[in-house]
């Protein structure tokens, strides 16, 4: 059994008991969770027996995840450059992520 669920403006396929890495996840004040937070999904689409398909989602159904970490991804080095001008740039990026373990899948 398995399902596609939508976070971060990104869509995962999910089954139970895998670990995927998504963007960073806040509560309402903006705070992020801590290791060990449950954290419910909304769910595109789910197959088991039969298949379901959502409008965007299906309505009654949830994917649930427990927070293992908060990291950060490999850094991004960014340049800009622009020849016999003396103009040049160097900036670096680290996407902020948060480890999930997938613990259910009801629907």
């Amino acid at each position: 059994m398995y399902a596609i669920i939508a976070t971060g403006g990104k869509q995962y396929r999910v089954s139970e008991g895998d670990n995927i890495y998504v963007e960073k996840l806040s509560n309402e004040q903006g705070e992020p969770l801590q290791a060990g937070d449950v954290v419910t999904f909304p769910v595109m689409m789910v197959s088991g027996e039969t298949i379901a398909v959502g409008n965007p989602y299906i309505t009654g159904a949830t994917v649930t995840g427990k927070i293992v970490r908060q990291l950060r991804g490999e850094k991004i080095h960014i340049l800009k450059y622009k020849s016999k001008k003396n103009y040049r740039r160097k900036a670096g990026h680290r996407q902020p992520y948060t480890q999930v373990e997938i613990t259910g899948i009801n629907g």
